[in-house]
Protein backbone atom coordinates (compact mmCIF):
# COMPACT_ATOMS: atom_id res chain seq x y z
CA UNK A 1 0.00 0.00 0.00
CA UNK A 2 3.00 2.53 0.66
CA UNK A 3 4.31 1.82 -2.56
CA UNK A 4 1.07 2.83 -4.18
CA UNK A 5 1.33 5.74 -2.32
CA UNK A 6 4.68 6.49 -3.21
CA UNK A 7 3.95 5.63 -7.02
CA UNK A 8 1.39 8.28 -7.00
CA UNK A 9 3.34 10.96 -5.37
CA UNK A 10 5.93 10.13 -8.34
CA UNK A 11 3.16 10.47 -10.91
CA UNK A 12 1.55 14.03 -9.47
CA UNK A 13 5.21 14.92 -9.47
CA UNK A 14 6.01 14.27 -12.91
CA UNK A 15 3.02 15.50 -14.08
CA UNK A 16 3.48 18.75 -12.25
CA UNK A 17 6.66 18.99 -14.15
CA UNK A 18 5.27 18.45 -17.55
CA UNK A 19 2.31 21.28 -16.74
CA UNK A 20 5.19 23.91 -15.90
CA UNK A 21 7.74 22.95 -18.64
CA UNK A 22 5.45 22.25 -21.39
CA UNK A 23 3.19 25.59 -20.30
CA UNK A 24 6.16 27.88 -19.80
CA UNK A 25 8.00 26.76 -22.81
CA UNK A 26 5.03 27.58 -24.71
CA UNK A 27 4.09 30.78 -23.24
CA UNK A 28 8.27 32.14 -23.94
CA UNK A 29 7.69 30.74 -27.66
CA UNK A 30 4.64 33.03 -28.01
CA UNK A 31 6.26 36.02 -26.26
CA UNK A 32 9.87 35.58 -28.00
CA UNK A 33 9.63 33.44 -30.76
CA UNK A 34 11.50 31.06 -29.04
CA UNK A 35 12.44 29.17 -26.18
CA UNK A 36 15.67 26.91 -24.49
CA UNK A 37 15.85 23.90 -23.05
CA UNK A 38 16.81 24.96 -19.92
CA UNK A 39 13.60 27.50 -19.55
CA UNK A 40 11.33 24.42 -19.93
CA UNK A 41 13.65 21.89 -17.36
CA UNK A 42 13.47 25.31 -14.80
CA UNK A 43 9.30 26.06 -15.40
CA UNK A 44 8.98 22.59 -14.42
CA UNK A 45 10.70 22.62 -11.56
CA UNK A 46 9.10 26.22 -10.74
CA UNK A 47 5.29 24.90 -11.33
CA UNK A 48 6.01 22.03 -8.86
CA UNK A 49 7.26 24.54 -5.95
CA UNK A 50 4.06 27.16 -6.73
CA UNK A 51 2.10 24.00 -6.54
CA UNK A 52 3.35 23.26 -3.33
CA UNK A 53 3.65 26.62 -1.50
CA UNK A 54 -0.35 27.30 -2.99
CA UNK A 55 -1.00 23.98 -1.75
CA UNK A 56 0.52 24.81 1.83
CA UNK A 57 -0.97 27.75 1.73
CA UNK A 58 -4.90 27.66 0.25
CA UNK A 59 -6.08 30.69 2.61
CA UNK A 60 -3.68 32.71 2.17
CA UNK A 61 -4.62 36.63 0.20
CA UNK A 62 -4.29 35.86 -4.02
CA UNK A 63 -2.11 38.92 -3.77
CA UNK A 64 0.15 37.37 -1.38
CA UNK A 65 0.17 34.06 -3.15
CA UNK A 66 1.13 36.46 -6.35
CA UNK A 67 3.57 38.19 -4.50
CA UNK A 68 5.00 34.50 -2.88
CA UNK A 69 5.32 33.18 -6.24
CA UNK A 70 6.87 36.47 -8.32
CA UNK A 71 9.97 36.31 -5.72
CA UNK A 72 10.42 32.48 -5.94
CA UNK A 73 10.41 32.96 -9.53
CA UNK A 74 12.43 35.80 -9.50
CA UNK A 75 15.11 34.01 -7.20
CA UNK A 76 14.99 30.83 -9.79
CA UNK A 77 15.24 33.06 -12.41
CA UNK A 78 18.55 34.88 -10.89
CA UNK A 79 20.29 31.45 -9.97
CA UNK A 80 19.67 29.40 -13.19
CA UNK A 81 20.27 32.90 -14.88
CA UNK A 82 23.83 33.01 -13.01
CA UNK A 83 24.46 29.34 -14.46
CA UNK A 84 23.50 29.45 -18.05
CA UNK A 85 23.85 33.06 -19.01
CA UNK A 86 26.84 34.53 -16.54
CA UNK A 87 29.14 31.32 -15.52
CA UNK A 88 28.20 29.20 -18.75
CA UNK A 89 27.62 31.94 -21.28
CA UNK A 90 25.01 30.79 -22.93
CA UNK A 91 23.29 34.07 -23.73
CA UNK A 92 19.88 32.31 -22.87
CA UNK A 93 18.42 36.12 -22.22
CA UNK A 94 20.03 39.38 -21.09
CA UNK A 95 18.21 42.03 -19.14
CA UNK A 96 20.28 44.66 -18.90
CA UNK A 97 18.64 46.43 -21.23
CA UNK A 98 15.60 46.73 -18.99
CA UNK A 99 15.37 49.48 -16.20
CA UNK A 100 16.22 48.12 -12.46
CA UNK A 101 17.99 44.90 -13.69
CA UNK A 102 20.33 42.67 -11.64
CA UNK A 103 23.36 41.63 -13.48
CA UNK A 104 20.85 41.53 -16.36
CA UNK A 105 19.30 38.42 -15.06
CA UNK A 106 16.39 39.40 -13.33
CA UNK A 107 14.52 43.08 -13.76
CA UNK A 108 11.54 44.79 -12.26
CA UNK A 109 9.57 44.34 -15.05
CA UNK A 110 9.52 40.92 -15.57
CA UNK A 111 9.02 40.74 -11.66
CA UNK A 112 5.84 42.39 -12.20
CA UNK A 113 4.72 39.83 -15.12
CA UNK A 114 5.61 36.99 -12.65
CA UNK A 115 3.33 38.82 -10.19
CA UNK A 116 0.51 38.56 -12.71
CA UNK A 117 1.05 35.36 -14.45
CA UNK A 118 1.02 33.85 -11.02
CA UNK A 119 -2.86 34.93 -10.43
CA UNK A 120 -4.20 32.77 -13.05
CA UNK A 121 -1.36 29.55 -11.59
CA UNK A 122 -2.83 29.95 -8.11
CA UNK A 123 -6.33 29.30 -9.58
CA UNK A 124 -4.91 26.78 -11.61
CA UNK A 125 -2.63 24.83 -8.92
CA UNK A 126 -5.59 25.18 -6.10
CA UNK A 127 -7.84 23.59 -9.33
CA UNK A 128 -4.98 20.58 -9.57
CA UNK A 129 -4.76 20.44 -5.62
CA UNK A 130 -8.38 20.13 -4.80
CA UNK A 131 -10.05 17.88 -7.96
CA UNK A 132 -7.15 16.22 -9.57
CA UNK A 133 -4.79 14.61 -7.35
CA UNK A 134 -6.72 14.77 -3.67
CA UNK A 135 -9.62 12.61 -4.83
CA UNK A 136 -7.44 10.27 -6.50
CA UNK A 137 -5.33 10.11 -3.40
CA UNK A 138 -8.67 9.28 -1.30
CA UNK A 139 -9.45 6.37 -4.12
CA UNK A 140 -6.03 4.31 -3.40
Amino acid sequence: MEKIAQMNQWKKYILLFMIGAVGYGLMETLFRGFTHWTMIVTGGFVFIILYYVNSKNENAPLWQKAFVGAFIITLIELAVGCVVNLWLDWNVWDYSGYPYNFFGQICLAFTALWFVLCIPISFFTRYLHIHRFRIRQHRV
